[in-house]
């Protein structure tokens, strides 16, 4: 099944006050997730994976232990994390819903202690990849981080949430400020109620 750049959920300034740019949307969906899709339609041409499903295709294609994963899973697992990326964020204020709040302070002791857990796995991943917060196979919740494209699929977990931390996510708005871009992102940009729905 090919893969097709999925619209944003808003408009490429609706996030501008918040603190990602209209230009780091244009170049973080129009150029680098466009990238990811173009690139993963080229590679399963003609494979045994052509008319899988993305996450079918980060399954199959991971390769646990490897110093560096293949070009077909990294640009499918790019494409599926950024097209949760996306979704995970909003302009609009939401607050988090009780049962997320209460899922939050039973794991970490409070949202303010989930928040400072998740920025410092962001901010201690070295080099590019993300930071996850997901919901493990026994239904406990984790904080993760993840080198390059590799995402909680890989592992049988649940993607609750999660925030790139590859420099182009944030260099535009924040420079090399990584904590601050994580900081600002888990107090502005993140739609509390999709997190919430993931569950």
């Amino acid at each position: 099944m090919a893969f097709t750049l999925p619209d944003l959920p808003y408009a490429h300034d609706a996030l501008a006050s918040l603190g990602m740019s209209k230009e780091t949307l244009e170049y973080h969906h129009d150029l680098h997730h466009k990238a990811y899709v173009d690139n993963g339609n080229k590679l399963i041409a003609g494979t045994e994976w052509e008319g899988k499903t993305v996450e079918e295709i980060v399954k199959g294609t991971y390769q646990p232990g490897a110093v560096a994963q293949n070009g077909i899973f990294n640009n499918a697992s790019q494409h599926w994390n950024h097209a949760q990326f996306w979704e995970m964020m909003g302009p609009g204020e939401t607050g988090m819903p009780g049962d997320l709040e209460k899922a939050l302070t039973e794991a970490f002791g409070s949202v303010a202690k989930f928040k400072e857990d998740f920025a410092a796995a962001g901010a201690g991943q070295f080099g590019s990849g993300w930071a996850w917060l997901v919901k493990d196979a026994d239904g406990s919740l984790k904080i993760t981080k993840t080198e390059n494209g590799v995402n909680p699929l890989c592992f049988g977990q649940t993607a609750l949430l999660g925030c790139d931390v590859w420099e182009h996510s944030y260099y535009i708005d924040f420079r090399n400020k990584r904590p601050a871009y994580l900081t600002n992102f888990l107090d502005k940009l993140v739609n509390w109620e999709n997190v919430a729905s993931r569950m």
